[in-house]
């Protein structure tokens, strides 16, 4: 119960905070992890009101990500999370279709330290992530994303996982 009630308790922080810049999106996503096992992900972003080193060819900005994660693993080896992360975007100038590449560092909570036989050592994990996509007028996105969650030493026991997705984003 006291984990449940910490989940909740962070997803209602970090879905607080998802609404503080300018434009908003739903994330839908499917991926696979490196022991096999599905993740199914549902997100919301929230794009910073920012870009810097802005051309012709494109210019940086970011967003705020918020998510839970469903990760499907065989018997009682499946999971849950809840994260959080900042998320910087090269966009590359474009009319109506604008190719981007992200990368972000976050925070990660999960409900169980095990997934499949990864032992994650603490249920708080770090985010890192990276991936490629395309963002379309009117707000709608397509991309694929390689994450890796590890506790980065706050354990001795640290397997890490990694997830590979493919994911859609619509407008709110």
């Amino acid at each position: 119960m006291k984990r449940f009630l910490g989940l909740a308790a962070f997803a209602a922080t970090v879905l607080g905070h998802s609404y503080t810049a300018q434009a908003a999106g739903i994330e839908f996503g499917v991926g696979h992890t490196s022991q096999s096992s599905m993740t199914y992900r549902l997100g919301l972003k929230s794009d910073w009101d920012k870009s810097w080193l802005q051309s012709d060819v494109g210019r940086l900005t970011g967003y705020w990500d918020g998510a839970y994660t469903y990760w499907d693993g065989k018997k009682s080896s499946s999971s849950n999370s809840l994260s959080f992360s900042p998320v910087f975007v090269y966009e590359f100038a474009g009319e109506t279709v604008k190719p981007y590449i992200e990368a972000g560092i976050g925070m990660a909570l999960f409900s169980k330290t095990e997934v499949e036989e990864q032992k994650l050592g603490t249920a708080f994990q770090f985010e890192d992530r990276i991936g490629v996509g395309l963002r379309f007028n009117g707000g709608h996105e397509v991309g694929i994303r390689a994450t890796h969650y590890s506790n980065a030493g706050l354990s001795s026991t640290n397997d890490g996982v990694e997830s590979y997705a493919l994911h859609y984003t619509m407008p709110l």
